[in-house]
């Protein structure tokens, strides 16, 4: 199966919950899942917060922000975060999860390789 690169563009936490809803079901389906968080974005990892419709998601027994962020990295999702971002919203990488890892454009594009990827 071929791997599947995830790109959040901006700091809207509906739009990191579907890439992490995709991101799991990827990984669970057997596919290597990369998400990378770009520029604002990374803001909302420092700290993860509820999503806005999040009350609605626990109502409904499906999972808050909080709930599928941990189950991607359960089933092995990796999380990047954008260095400028980090820069940008004045965020150290030691207040983000420590699974999280540091990677400019450079480094997410040379690595994609032949998977697929997927812009929220």
């Amino acid at each position: 199966m071929r791997g599947l690169t995830l790109l959040v563009t901006a700091a809207d936490a509906e739009r990191l919950h579907a890439a992490l809803t995709y991101a799991a079901a990827g990984a669970a389906a057997g596919a290597s899942v990369k998400l990378h968080l770009h520029e604002w974005a990374v803001a909302l990892l420092a700290p993860l917060g509820p999503a806005p419709k999040d009350e609605a998601r626990a109502a409904a027994g499906l999972p808050t922000l909080p709930q599928i962020f941990e189950e991607a990295l359960a089933l092995g999702v990796a999380i990047t975060v954008c260095q400028s971002g980090l820069a940008l919203a004045g965020i150290d990488l030691a207040r983000i999860d420590p699974r999280a890892e540091a990677q400019g454009p450079v480094g997410l594009l040379g690595a994609l390789g032949d998977d697929r990827m997927i812009v929220f």
